[in-house]
């Protein structure tokens, strides 16, 4: 259940409370990518210390690993990776995207070659539904398709067609007890299409709806405005995820135009390569700039590694390839983004986000770096083989 809170005067910006029956999640909201059952780098006790809400996992990759009969005996997903707090799980649809290779769609699902052997499997709705509700996720997602942002119309409007046919066979499989639904709103960048798809969806009253077919190689303004053609025709009334997304600066903006939920695989990849964020954007710790640099890695910052460790130490343990340098870094760059959304949460309740919107674009300059992050990310899908 979805309830809308508050709506900013200067923008579409809303301030929300998703309840699902594992907790009650603050929205707007990051989602830490826990695509094999866990958040690259992290815990359970540091995501929970640090004020995760609720992480995300991936049917295709745990149906294949460690498979269902391992997390049913565990007893589900949650016991399995001693998360007690919500989980949302992918259908594996993005998988039709960042797999093509290795694929066909057929009419009622899509046959895959396992990306570690090549053993045949195929994953349909109903599969999709079914691996779902053996996870017990809080919010399961319809099998859609995702096709390519460059792909031709006709492509296009077939994999709407789809999305469409296979979100009514999700609608009407079982559940796990509690379990929400969301749909998928696909269409591209054709703002007719993204019409279509959605009004088809919210006639099927899920729970709430995902804007899909974003960060998927399209430049950033075709993004935003996938965004902006799908959101008026979308419930105001309940939860509006937007899948794969994104940078902090983007983050915010979608925020403005009205996006509740968000999950991005960036905060842990790019800290493996030693990449850092912060409100001026980011910067790489390995570099010799900070050989001798005592302070934290952003000043003022309340997480652990910038509470005890300096940027000159975290930059020898990323050097000589210790463990705990990406760890550190990979609890600095997550803290972070979850800053962000209660920074923006905080906004939003005191009517200032018009205020802290303009001042974080004022001050984010996003790297090189971090957008090739981003594009590698398109190219392995965000919920995909890495994180």
């Amino acid at each position: 259940m979805f309830e809308l809170l508050k709506t900013d005067a200067s923008s579409k910006a809303r301030l929300g409370r998703l309840t699902t029956t594992r907790g009650v999640i603050e929205t707007p909201a990051y989602m830490p990518v826990g695509t094999q059952a866990t958040v690259k780098a992290l815990d359970p006790r540091e995501l929970i210390e640090m004020g995760t809400q609720i992480v995300l996992g991936n049917t295709y990759h745990l149906q294949i690993r460690p498979g269902l009969d391992i997390i049913r005996a565990a007893g589900g997903l949650h016991a399995f990776m001693a998360w007690p707090h919500p989980i949302l799980t992918d259908s594996g649809g993005f998988q039709v995207f960042s797999l093509a290779k290795i694929r066909k769609v057929k009419a009622h699902g899509v046959e895959f070659k396992s990306h570690l052997d090549g053993t045949p499997l195929f994953l349909g709705p109903r599969e999709a539904m079914e691996i779902q509700r053996a996870l017990g996720s809080d919010i399961a997602m319809v099998f859609d398709e995702c096709p390519p942002h460059d792909a031709p119309s006709r492509e296009q409007h077939l994999a709407v067609e789809r999305t469409i046919r296979w979100a009514r066979e999700c609608r009407e499989q079982p559940r796990a007890s509690g379990q929400q639904v969301f749909g998928i709103v696909q269409g591209g960048s054709d703002a007719a299409l993204r019409e279509q798809c959605a009004k088809a969806l919210t006639a099927l009253a899920f729970d709430g709806y995902a804007i899909g077919g974003v960060s998927v190689g399209e430049p950033e303004p075709e993004m935003m405005r996938a965004v902006e053609v799908t959101e008026p025709h979308l419930p105001a009334g309940q939860a509006r995820y937007a899948m794969g997304l994104g940078t902090p600066a983007q983050m915010v903006e979608l925020v403005a135009r009205g996006v509740d939920l968000f999950d991005c695989v960036l905060p842990t990849r790019v800290a493996r390569n030693g990449t850092a964020f912060t409100r001026r954007g980011t910067f790489a710790i390995k570099g010799g700039a900070v050989k001798a640099d005592f302070g934290p890695v952003e000043a003022g910052c309340r997480c652990f590694a910038c509470q005890r460790f300096s940027r000159a130490y975290i930059r020898h343990l990323l050097n000589v390839n210790e463990i705990l340098g990406l760890r550190l870094v990979s609890v600095h760059n997550t803290h972070f983004y979850l800053e962000v959304m209660r920074e923006i949460r905080a906004s939003l309740a005191a009517g200032t986000f018009a205020d802290y919107r303009r001042e974080f674009a004022a001050r984010y300059v996003p790297t090189r770096r971090v957008l090739a992050a981003r594009a590698q990310a398109h190219r392995l899908g965000a919920g995909g083989a890495a994180q």
